[in-house]
């Protein structure tokens, strides 16, 4: 079961640091000769390739739902994840939510499961409507909350902010 789970938290990892974007957490979640599309490999490829896909959509929500997982042996497993995702296009306030499903191939390295392979399978995209009655307000709530997905120091890095320290911040 100690397996289990750490596969499970990898899956975790990965839908907070795409959401943080943490590009280099996520690169540290897949093994080193990673395939990224269909000429390129490697790490650098892959946060090469996430960096220019989030940089095109505003802030990310993975949910991450059910979750089975398949030993082929002790260091081999396969996968499927269920998420709900919520994305706001870059510069807009309203959200695209779909559900689908991460087809996953892992592999056991020095003690820590990594992903060798992801593929989404996707159920449906749900775009805005412009006749929708529910307003979505972005940020905190009170002065007791912090925003997301600004709070998160990864997404200032990546978006190449500066801010000063919050020393009061919930943690």
């Amino acid at each position: 079961m100690t397996a289990v789970i750490a596969i499970q938290q990898l899956c975790h990892r990965y839908a907070l640091a795409v959401d943080s974007r943490d590009i280099e957490g996520i690169g540290r979640l897949f093994i080193p000769e990673v395939r990224v599309g269909r000429n390129m490999t490697g790490r650098a490829a892959l946060r090469q390739s996430f960096s220019a896909m989030l940089a095109t959509c505003g802030a990310t929500i993975h949910f991450i739902g059910n979750h089975t997982v398949d030993f082929i042996d002790d260091t081999h497993a396969t996968g499927v994840v269920y998420c709900h995702e919520e994305v706001q296009p870059l510069g807009g306030t309203s959200w695209q939510v779909g559900m689908l499903q991460y087809w996953d191939d892992y592999e056991a390295r020095d003690g820590a499961w990594l992903f060798v392979r992801r593929r989404v399978h996707r159920w449906y995209r749900q775009f805005p409507s412009q006749t929708a009655t529910a307003q979505i307000v972005p940020g905190a709530a009170d002065s007791t909350e912090r925003s997301l997905p600004e709070s998160f120091p990864t997404w200032q890095r990546f978006h190449g902010e500066v801010r000063e320290p919050d020393h009061h911040e919930n943690v």
